[in-house]
């Protein structure tokens, strides 16, 4: 295996790695190859930029279909099948290589090659942006150089050999294409096979774009690809409403505004998306366009208008009666709480024969100790008034500020305590009676349990 010039070509060296099988295939107009390749630097490492082994997908080129590195046709014309070449191709053949990359690569990442949506063309695209994404490919945009390809031819197909996709159509043929993909879309589009017809609208879209691309932008050849290319891409966004992918249908209806601005179908469709996702002003903004550029699309922008009302005043209502509930339910609850649950103070209260040690006990005992403990209050303060006298030899520990508990505010006292306390007689200053004679009826005692009480 020796290096060779191709003849006739200037810059391109080929090396044989491994010999095909038969005879040189018959490379036509439409011929469809199949082809595994990886591209090298010519550096001292070889560096590897792409691999489609690595993939897993092998790339496919149609002869005489313009691909945009036409070297690669070159190179696989002079192959058998089953043969592996090493080709180093000079900086003159290298030049478009990024772009197409970039395009490789967003296949291999599951991504749509074209962006069909970005109303310039691919090259406009990576001027505007100052980059194709990949660092690599962008070094190679800003200084091209040599590049090897080390190709594997596996298969060669004829025309008629295979079903011709859009891609694989010439200029003339992607143009007689559209009208039929467009008709096939529509006819979906009414079957309601609305994800079917977005495939076929998507794919006339393409050829048109591809066309597109060779024109001068804004040119009248440009513009009439630009019209036709609107038109499908609104039929689509009409699928994707019926798909409720609102926020895309906003994507791509704006870009044609943008572009636009007087395309009324753009902003009647946009208006629709908006009001689905509850963008009331950006809805009634496009509704009254739609009415500026085309008179004739009152009693339709009325009816948007009125349903738009609705939808907004249910939607509003509804967040009324949410909001509402997330701030009453809590004071509800609160209330039920206050109902069956006694006051913490009620149950935190010390009982002396527990030595401050709140007592766990039930809301009814709790307010047994409560009415008892108001009544001895009571008895205590009346004691208090007539003990002016008592012997000073009295322990300590047993005056009334050691035995009776803390009093109980009114406000927590019952009728039925209030009206047992008007019942206790007052005595009078003659009638006191001294320590020694205080009658056992008179005398402080320990509040009942709450087994000997109950509530009246």
């Amino acid at each position: 295996m020796e290096d060779s010039m191709m003849l006739g070509v200037e810059g391109i060296r080929k090396t044989i790695l491994h010999g095909g099988t038969d005879d040189m295939p018959r490379f036509v107009t439409g011929t469809k190859v199949t082809f595994h390749f990886r591209t090298q630097l010519c550096n001292d490492e070889h560096t590897v930029i792409d691999d489609s082994k690595k993939v897993g997908t092998p790339m496919e080129v149609v002869i005489g279909n313009m691909f945009k590195l036409d070297v690669w046709e070159i190179l696989l014309t002079s192959m058998r099948i089953g043969e592996v070449a090493k080709f180093w191709c000079d900086v003159i053949h290298t030049g478009m290589y990024p772009i197409v990359a970039k395009s490789l690569r967003r296949i291999a990442d599951g991504k749509d090659p074209v962006d069909w949506h970005i109303h310039t063309c691919g090259m406009a695209n990576m001027f505007a942006y100052h980059s194709l994404g990949y660092d690599d490919l962008d070094e190679l945009q800003k200084e091209p150089q040599p590049l090897y390809f080390v190709m594997e031819l596996l298969k060669v197909q004829q025309p008629s050999e295979y079903d011709r996709e859009s891609w694989a159509l010439n200029d003339e043929e992607r143009l007689k294409a559209v009208p039929v993909l467009h008709g096939q879309g529509n006819k979906l589009f009414k079957q309601g096979r609305f994800e079917d017809a977005t495939m076929k609208y998507k794919e006339a879209i393409v050829c048109i774009k591809n066309v597109q691309s060779k024109e001068k932008a804004w040119e009248a050849p440009w513009l009439k690809l630009e019209k036709m290319a609107n038109t499908l891409t609104l039929n689509y966004c009409q699928c994707l409403l019926r798909m409720e992918e609102y926020y895309e249908v906003i994507e791509h209806t704006s870009d044609i505004i943008n572009q636009h601005p007087g395309t009324m179908k753009a902003f009647y469709l946009r208006g629709k998306a908006h009001m689905e996702v509850w963008n009331e002003a950006e809805a009634r903004a496009d509704f009254i366009r739609v009415l500026d550029l085309d008179p004739g699309m009152k009693k339709m922008v009325k009816k948007e208008l009125a349903v738009l009302k609705m939808r907004m005043d249910l939607k509003n209502e509804e967040d009324r009666l949410t909001y509402k509930g997330m701030f009453t339910k809590p004071s509800e609850e609160q209330e039920t709480l206050e109902r069956e649950l006694p006051d913490q103070e009620i149950l935190e209260q010390p009982s002396p024969e527990h030595d401050g040690t709140p007592l766990e006990k039930t809301y009814e005992e709790q307010i047994n100790l409560e009415q008892a403990s108001l009544l001895q209050t009571t008895l205590a303060n009346m004691l208090l008034e007539t003990s002016q006298q008592m012997d000073s030899s009295r322990p300590a520990d047993m005056t009334p500020e050691n035995v009776i508990p803390e009093e109980t505010s009114g406000e927590q006292a019952t009728t039925e305590e209030r009206n047992a306390v008007d019942m206790i007689p007052e005595q009078s200053p003659s009638e006191q009676t001294s320590p020694e004679e205080i009658s056992p009826e008179h005398a402080v005692q320990e509040p009942m349990s709450s087994e000997q009480m109950t509530l009246n």
